[in-house]
């Protein structure tokens, strides 16, 4: 048997792990700053996240829901006082796509309709409803087409508020990224949040907020959507939750009820995956890393203004993107294999940052001393 070849791949193999590098098989020591699609919140192989899950791993790794695992409990009271959110309910799945599919689903249970409003250059997952919601043809399979998606300009308040007053009666929920990662770093306008916010509550619609990538303290706030200054009905999570380890979730505002079996998962809460996830919300607490992720961010940001060839620059706290020069089309490929650091990209040349939130100003430091190299050659040639 072989892989199912789905996967483009860099030709290489990562052995070993530490902070905010990693190393090849080779002995190559690399500059970790995409973090694995953003998953890596604390850094590799944290001491504190190692001992937590081999400590757990020691007593118990798995047993499903039907007991009670207080591990859930004391992740619910952790979360909610971290993310603020204290009065908020928690349910435990495995991925930002099962986060997203449940809170769609979730909605749709609490006011009984049909429709949800995403957005352009959107993503939320690759199952059934979150890939319908996502704004890639190419992800969608015939199955997953549907009628109930509305796709609206992002950003735009006058389609936003023109589809609530065409179809308000029909829209079940609103999903936005506060960041969008895929689409390529696109902030969501506070004031555009803030009128999502004001329209659900007009219509009876639920307000997701999609944090999987642009949560977790990655943006200097618990939530991106937190710069808006409103409360969303739903946010889900995953990445950067549980470090590498899998694990997502959903909070839910009190007014939307629980009922048995409305939603259900086998692995989503298990012991493991509570023992990563504590051990991240304890490391980003005690190392203060919301604190450096605003810090390191708004460094790098200022710094990375300093190159003029750099164009767009965009995001906030250690989510940032920035479009290469136009003559600069492997900019991304020649960070990797000339300079060995990991970044991310989006189409059809946007560089994408999602370090560790425990990234030091040194690395930093080191990354701009590359980019200055890569522009050198560009502006040599």
């Amino acid at each position: 048997m072989k892989l199912f070849d789905v996967y483009p791949l860099n030709n290489i193999t990562i052995v070993k792990a530490k902070g905010s590098y990693v190393w090849d098989d080779q002995g190559v020591q690399y500059l970790d700053l995409y973090g694995g699609h953003a998953v890596i919140s604390i850094g590799h192989t944290h001491p504190h996240y190692v001992q937590r899950i081999t400590d757990q791993l020691s007593k118990v790794g798995f047993y499903s829901n039907s007991i009670h695992i207080p591990l859930q409990d004391e992740l619910a009271e952790k979360l909610g006082r971290v993310s603020g959110k204290e009065n908020y309910a928690l349910f435990l799945c495995n991925s930002g796509a099962e986060a997203n599919e449940n809170a769609m689903k979730l909605a749709s249970f609490f006011n009984g309709r049909k429709k949800i409003v995403a957005f352009s250059k959107s993503f939320h997952g690759r199952t059934s409803l979150a890939v319908a919601a996502t704004d890639n043809p190419n992800l969608v399979a015939p199955v997953n087409q549907t009628d109930k998606i509305i796709f609206l300009p992002f950003n735009d308040k006058e389609a936003l508020k023109a589809c609530f007053a065409e179809q308000g009666k029909e829209i079940s929920s609103v999903i936005i990224e506060g960041i969008q990662g895929v689409g390529g770093i696109n902030v969501a306008d506070a004031s555009f949040l803030q009128l999502i916010r004001q329209l659900c509550d007009e219509h009876g619609a639920v307000y997701i907020a999609d944090s999987v990538q642009c949560g977790y303290g990655r943006t200097g706030q618990f939530f991106s959507h937190d710069f808006a200054g409103v409360d969303a009905d739903i946010y889900t999570m995953a990445k950067g939750m549980g470090n590498g380890f899998p694990v997502a979730g959903i909070i839910i505002h009190p007014r939307i009820p629980a009922k048995h079996f409305m939603l259900g998962t086998t692995f989503g809460g298990n012991h493991l995956a509570c023992a990563a996830a504590l051990a991240v919300l304890e490391v980003i607490e005690s190392e203060k890393l919301m604190q450096n992720a605003q810090t390191q961010g708004q460094y790098l940001m200022e710094e990375l203004k300093k190159f003029p060839q750099l164009k767009n620059l965009r995001g906030r706290g250690l989510m940032i993107g920035f479009d290469a020069p136009d003559e600069q089309k492997e900019f991304r490929k020649n960070l990797l294999w000339n300079q060995h650091i990991f970044t991310g990209e989006a189409k059809p040349n946007t560089i994408r940052l999602l370090p560790s939130l425990a990234l030091k100003q040194k690395d930093i430091d080191d990354f701009l001393e590359s980019v200055k190299e890569e522009l050198g050659v560009a502006e040599n040639a």
